[in-house]
């Protein structure tokens, strides 16, 4: 589990193609320092298993391995990068850490394309304080998407600020823009989109009709017709299990 907060830029070293699959050399000091075999680190938003051993960790040279499998070269744009690409990269969030973007899985759910960027206020240096970037949607996932909701794109997560049928826009600060690969995209590059996962729990909860059974409490059906009510006149009202009287 990630927060989409960047800790740094790496840098694609080389990529290795086996069959189908790929194993790519990432360089990043940051995620290194503590890496060990197995640990998980998100690249672009992708979660990845370093898969180097403790002795080649131990020798510090800043770099890691992990493989990339057929499914994950389909789902998302990792197949895209080559030696010299810069990647967002980020370790997996500890328990008891301040959670500072949202939960992230590092299951990249489609890919998306840069549609247009739009320069915002400047400051007194003629710095941008802000842009707005407009990234295409897929329909197998527009729905998902809700205005100040949370999203990930490549790995950042960021804030709707527009949510349309077939695209969404965000609004980055100079921080963003500098700190993580979405200052230098170019209009039409792809990028990886993950939506928030409590949105997928919740459209699956609701498909049941029904809402989970609670200590105390009947379980509730969902109306199809939202004009109906469920009637609650038998719950119990002193917060003690059992059935009403």
């Amino acid at each position: 589990m990630f927060t989409g907060i960047i800790e740094e830029l790496g840098e694609v070293v080389s990529i290795e193609e086996i069959g189908d699959s790929s194993r790519i050399r990432l360089r990043g000091p940051v995620v290194c320092s503590d890496a060990g075999h197995g640990d998980s680190i998100a690249v672009n938003g992708v979660c990845l298993t370093v898969v180097d051993s403790p002795e080649e960790l131990a020798a510090g040279t800043g770099e890691f391995s992990a493989d990339v499998m057929a499914e994950t070269l389909h789902r998302s744009s990792l197949g895209e990068l080559k030696p010299g690409s810069r990647v967002n990269l980020e370790r997996a969030m500890a328990l008891g850490a301040r959670l500072g973007g949202h939960l992230v899985q590092g299951h990249v759910d489609a890919t998306g394309r840069l549609v247009s960027r739009e320069p915002g206020e400047r400051d007194a240096n003629g710095e941008l304080r802000w842009e707005v970037l407009r990234f295409s949607l897929p329909d197998t996932i527009s729905r998902y998407l809700v205005e100040k909701g949370s999203i990930t794109v490549d790995g950042v997560s960021l804030t709707v600020v527009e949510a349309a049928r077939d695209s969404f826009t965000v609004s980055l600060i100079p921080a963003t823009l500098a700190l993580t690969t979405l200052g230098a995209k170019t209009v039409g590059e792809s990028v990886n989109l993950e939506v928030d996962v409590l949105a997928k729990y919740v459209e699956r909860l609701l498909e049941s009709r029904t809402l989970p059974s609670l200590p105390g409490l009947s379980t509730l059906s969902i109306p199809s017709d939202p004009s109906t009510s469920s009637d609650l006149s038998d719950l119990p009202t002193d917060g003690t299990p059992g059935e009403s009287e």
